[in-house]
């Protein structure tokens, strides 16, 4: 199986396709072992279904509003693999769960990509939350603190990068997990709904074009799974959606209940994506003077 390499434009080995899934999910608020149950169920279902790979929502284990709870329910990376592990037996498959992570003290809104097979749990990378809003109904910097990097990793299908809700909305930061050689961009989110004019809340028609934008210009699969539920009288979105590095939805979820897509991700139409739209080429030969405006424009705002 070949593996993409770490830089952009590299070419693979051989051709790789596997099967993921997207589960959107409704937890059981501050509940992390019964939500650990049912992330488990649902991991062996998809992995009966032929899934390689499943992924959870932002917050699955716990539910996204804890505020000053949050400590309560947060665990450690390999305390969460372990739990996991625990309840899915020696079973080969890889998952992403959104979580709250304790970490030297500090608490995170992170995402943990793990790889279970016969040898056990091996934690592969965990992304701790780029950007946290601070407006509407979210506070996330009084209860959290801010991740400070976004990283790509290599996996057994690919070179992934994890990204988690407004991550997705700042156009910087897929970017930097494309020029870092991600050819997967995993975005997991719990969104609560917000407008109601069109058929669908405003903010999964949003969260659908920027999805299928950040695929498109970089030329990445996306892969996106959404929390269902309500938590204080606030319900959210669904609408999950893998996307290709065409920028076509290629799955759907529904908006507003459980449910969990299955899409089979065929890495070699990266390669196709890049030469068809050469958009990450075109950024990675510019990268020298894109950096200095940005320096520039560092300089400009701490003067």
């Amino acid at each position: 199986m070949g593996v993409m390499g770490s830089h952009p434009g590299t070419n693979y080995t051989m051709a790789v396709t596997f099967r993921a899934a997207a589960v959107q999910i409704a937890p059981s608020k501050a509940r992390y072992a019964e939500n650990l149950d049912r992330v488990a169920e649902a991991a062996l279902k998809a992995q009966q279904a032929g899934a390689d790979l499943v992924v959870f929502p932002e917050a699955c284990t716990t539910g996204y509003f804890l505020e000053g709870g949050v400590g309560d329910v947060a665990v450690p990376a390999d305390r969460l693999a372990a739990d996991l592990a625990a309840r899915l037996g020696r079973i080969e498959i890889d998952l992403v769960v959104g979580f709250y992570e304790i970490d030297d003290g500090n608490i995170y809104n992170a995402a943990a990509h793990i790889e279970f097979s016969g040898a056990g749990a091996k934690v592969l990378n965990v992304h701790r939350k780029f950007f946290l809003p601070t407006y509407g109904v979210f506070d996330e910097e009084r209860f959290v603190s801010r991740g400070r990097e976004v990283t790509a990793y290599d996996t057994r299908f690919g070179r992934f990068s994890m990204l988690i809700c407004e991550d997705v909305w700042h156009s910087v930061t897929p970017m930097i997990a494309a020029l870092k050689g991600a050819t997967v961009i995993i975005a997991i989110a719990a969104s609560p709904a917000r407008g109601f004019s069109a058929s669908v809340p405003t903010n999964v028609d949003t969260y659908h074009r920027l999805l299928r934008a950040t695929a498109e210009e970089h030329g990445v699969f996306v892969i996106n799974s959404m929390l269902v539920g309500f938590e204080g009288g606030k319900g959210f979105i669904g609408g999950s959606v893998v996307v290709n590095p065409l920028g076509e939805v290629i799955e759907e979820g529904p908006v507003g209940e459980e449910f969990m897509m299955i899409a089979d991700i065929d890495m070699d139409l990266i390669d196709i994506a890049r030469k068809k739209s050469p958009l990450l080429a075109d950024l990675v030969s510019a990268l020298e003077d894109v950096t200095r405006e940005i320096d520039d424009v560092n300089e400009a705002l701490c003067d």
